[in-house]
C-alpha cells in the first residue's frame, strides 16, 4: 500500500500512519521528499481498505499496490491453467469450440452448452420440464463422448445439474453477486465457469473468482457473455477489452459466450474472430 501525506502533515501524524501500519502486521517505508512524504505498507496490505487509511489525519490518499486477488493471478501463476474434462483439455494452448443447444438435437464432434432452467419473460410461455429435459440431454451427450456445459440461475439448481452429471457449470453474469453461491460452488471439485456481469467492471469479475478460488475449487474458467453497447438493435456487445485485460492478468481459462450477440452487422464468424484474437480459449455460439 503507497500512503501519500498531505503537505502540511506533521511528524506526528506521520507517527500515527506509521503505528496503524504495524498494528496491523506490516512495516513502513519512509521517502522524504522536499514537499511530501510518501509511506510504503510492506506486507499483506489487504488487511485493510484504503478508505481506513484516507480517513487517518494527514493523508492525502492510500493506493494498493497489490489487487484483491491472488490465487487467480499471474503473480502467482505465471503458466495458463488447463482443465481437462473427459479427456479434453481447456485453456492454455488449447482451444475449444462449444455449440449452444436448445433441443435434443446434438450437433457432431462438438462439445454442447444448455440452459434448461431458462424461464421466458412472458408469464404466459408454457412452463419447461428442465429436469427430464436435462438428464436426457446429457445422458445423450455423454453416450456420445461429448461434455456438458449446463447453465443454472438459481444456487437451488446446483444439486439437479450435479445429480444429472453436467460436467461444466455455467454462471452467468447474473450471478456474479451471489456469494452464497460463489460459495458453494467453490467447495466442489468441478469445472466452473464464472461469466462477468454486463454491469460490471472486469476488476469485480476477478473479484468475485477469487472467492471461488478461495473456497479451493481451482477448476475455475472466466466467462464473457456481452457487455452493455450504444447501439439500439444490438443491446450487447463483446467485451473484448475485458478479454485481454482477464487473459493477462490471471493464468484461468477464459471463455466467450457470443451464442447471444450476432446481429446484422456482427455475424457469428467475425464474433469468433474477434474473441479468439482477444484471447479467449473456449467460445460458446
Amino acid at each position: 500500500m503507497i500512503i501519500v501525506m498531505q503537505r502540511q502533515a506533521t511528524e506526528t501524524q506521520i507517527n500515527s500512519v506509521i503505528s496503524y501500519i504495524r498494528e496491523r502486521g506490516l512495516h513502513e517505508h519512509i521517502s522524504r521528499g522536499e514537499e511530501r512524504t510518501i509511506i510504503g505498507a510492506v506486507g499483506d496490505e489487504r488487511v485493510f481498505e484504503p478508505r481506513e487509511l484516507e480517513a487517518l489525519a494527514g493523508v492525502e490518499k492510500a493506493m494498493r499496490v497489490l489487487q484483491d486477488w491472488r490465487i487467480i493471478s499471474r503473480e502467482t501463476k505465471a503458466e495458463d491453467t488447463v482443465i481437462t474434462v473427459r479427456g479434453q483439455q481447456l485453456g492454455g494452448n488449447h482451444h475449444q469450440l462449444v455449440a449452444s443447444v436448445t433441443n435434443s438435437q446434438l450437433p457432431e464432434n462438438i462439445n454442447i452448452f444448455i440452459d434448461p432452467f431458462f424461464q421466458a419473460a412472458s408469464p404466459y410461455t408454457p412452463p419447461s420440464q428442465p429436469r427430464t429435459n436435462m438428464q436426457q440431454q446429457i445422458a445423450s451427450a455423454h453416450q456420445a463422448g461429448k461434455s456438458v456445459w449446463l447453465r443454472i440461475r438459481d444456487v437451488r439448481q446446483l444439486e439437479p445439474a450435479l445429480q444429472a452429471e453436467a460436467d461444466i457449470i455455467y454462471l452467468g453474469g447474473e450471478l456474479m453477486s451471489n456469494r452464497t453461491l460463489l460459495n458453494e460452488v467453490g467447495c466442489l471439485n468441478i469445472p466452473v465457469v464464472l461469466c462477468k456481469d454486463k454491469h460490471h467492471q472486469v476488476d469485480d469479475w476477478l473479484i468475485a473468482a477469487e472467492h471461488i478460488a478461495l473456497k479451493g475449487n481451482h477448476h475455475l474458467m472466466l466467462g464473457e457473455a456481452g457487455t452493455l453497447s450504444l447501439e439500439r438493435n444490438a443491446p450487447y456487445r463483446l467485451d473484448v477489452e475485458a478479454i485481454v485485460k482477464a487473459r493477462k492478468i490471471t493464468h484461468l481459462p477464459i471463455v466467450a459466450n457470443i451464442s447471444h450477440l450476432a446481429h446484422a452487422y456482427m455475424d457469428s464468424t467475425t464474433l469468433m474472430q474477434i474473441a479468439q484474437a482477444a484471447g479467449a480459449h473456449i467460445i460458446i455460439y
